[in-house]
């Protein structure tokens, strides 16, 4: 006979309790064992008393505060899923995602009539300290944090391993090191057919350690990949001896693996909803460090920092908040030149770019495209440029199989450019703050690691 479901039940005032007691017994009879009802709120129809009256079932009351409620009987119980029985207005739209996103961020489906979400970190845990570096969306500088988280826990001598999934990765998991991401290998790469500017070499040029390439295709509304070998490519990371593996997530979607400390990084001008709603709860509930980038989104003015901030803070008690501008770093000398610079940035972001490249580099940039992720765009926009020395390019999208190979024949030179987070505020320096999530991970990996001994 098969094992009852254990569950945590999600009920309300708005039902009668003669309601709730017979919703409670039809889930009773269709199979679920419910350890616990949370009344999350609701009492135009609850009577002196009648909270308590749920025919046997064990009440707790939970409408002060529903999801701090709820995780802390996810903690205690355990169950295999928490079963809404609510309803609006008790549970509104914004109100069900964010119990929707503490029920997966303790591990467990979130279950009602008609929707069922899993959780989407299902893989099994790496033998080796683990830190992830997630994001709202794509391009909200993932990259660039997890090459600067990166490079100080080299320094730190924490022999770290990048780990990341992509659009455009491999088929099988690919260790890049300095020797893969020269030029004439990238260029080898495109001319193979191959995705030339992965975000696992990016992380191998800019952050100058291992990073193992992975794909993924599909993006669930909680963050899980339809499919991605990245979980083997994690394990290739422990097999070379990682000290901390660092997981690069996906656009909006997420490592499977497992992670001991989570960084997300959330662009200043992405719309507070985003992170407050939908399952943007989740992203930061699975994180102890936020890193907001300034100057990325078309609303990143102090009024839209105030509100991330005080989401991403409402929703993780303890969180770190560092606040970081964007600094457009050439990897090799360019002073004196005239650039034609290539960014994935918008137009006025871009600009700014181009601005501080010329201010900290020495360069003249003769001409800025926005438009390194338009293969025709960018074309068109090296086809009317005056004459440049040297393509200066991020290493994304069409960098290498369009940018490059039109520099490289006009004879000018390719310098890539990686953009690095500098302070702007928050509780403390980036460095500071991503360093600590470095540091609970290998706290927290140690002690995962023990237990298992």
């Amino acid at each position: 006979m098969k094992d009852a479901t254990r569950a945590i039940a999600l009920v309300d005032g708005e039902h009668h309790p003669s309601v709730t007691r017979w919703a409670l017994a039809s889930a009773s009879a269709a199979g679920y064992d419910v350890a616990l009802a949370i009344l999350v709120g609701g009492i135009e129809k609850l009577g002196a008393g009648a909270a308590a009256d749920l025919g046997g079932f064990p009440i707790r009351r939970g409408e002060a505060d529903p999801a701090r409620a709820l995780a802390a009987a996810i903690d205690e119980v355990r169950p295999d899923v928490v079963l809404d029985l609510s309803d609006e207005p008790v549970l509104a739209y914004e109100t069900r995602m964010e119990m929707a996103a503490v029920s997966l961020a303790g591990g467990v489906p979130y279950e009602g009539p008609d929707f069922r979400f899993e959780p989407p970190v299902t893989g099994a845990p790496v033998a080796a300290a683990t830190v992830a570096v997630i994001g709202t969306g794509k391009r909200v500088a993932k990259t660039g944090v997890t090459g600067h988280l990166a490079r100080i826990a080299d320094a730190d001598g924490l022999r770290p391993v990048i780990v990341s999934m992509g659009r455009g990765g491999p088929a099988q998991p690919t260790v890049a090191g300095a020797t893969d991401v020269t030029l004439d290998a990238l260029l080898a790469r495109a001319e193979r057919g191959e995705h030339a500017a992965s975000d696992f070499l990016e992380d191998a040029l800019t952050a100058g350690v291992p990073a193992v390439g992975a794909r993924r295709a599909g993006g669930g509304l909680a963050g899980a990949p339809f499919v991605t070998n990245a979980g083997r490519a994690a394990d290739v990371a422990v097999d070379m001896g990682a000290g901390l593996v660092i997981l690069e997530g996906s656009g909006s979607s997420l490592p499977p693996v497992p992670w001991d400390a989570g960084v997300l990084v959330v662009p200043a001008g992405v719309p507070p909803a985003h992170v407050a709603g939908y399952m943007g709860p989740l992203r930061v509930l699975l994180s102890d460090v936020a890193v907001i980038i300034m100057g990325v989104g078309p609303g990143s003015g102090p009024e839209n920092l105030s509100a991330l901030e005080s989401h991403i803070r409402r929703l993780r008690a303890g969180i770190r908040v560092a606040i970081a501008d964007l600094e457009p770093v050439p990897l090799a000398e360019v002073r004196d030149k005239d650039v034609f610079f290539a960014t994935t940035a918008n137009a006025a972001a871009s600009v700014r770019l181009a601005e501080r490249l010329e201010a900290t580099a020495g360069c003249r940039v003769v001409t800025v495209s926005s438009r390194l992720a338009d293969r025709d765009g960018l074309a068109a926009d090296l086809a009317s440029s005056p004459p440049f020395d040297v393509l200066l390019t991020e290493l994304k999208a069409a960098a290498v199989d369009v940018a490059a190979r039109d520099a490289v024949a006009r004879g000018a030179q390719v310098v890539f450019v990686d953009n690095r987070p500098v302070s702007a505020g928050g509780d403390a320096e980036v460095d500071e703050v991503l360093r600590y999530a470095a540091s609970l991970a290998l706290e927290r990996g140690a002690e995962r690691l023990e237990a298992r001994r």
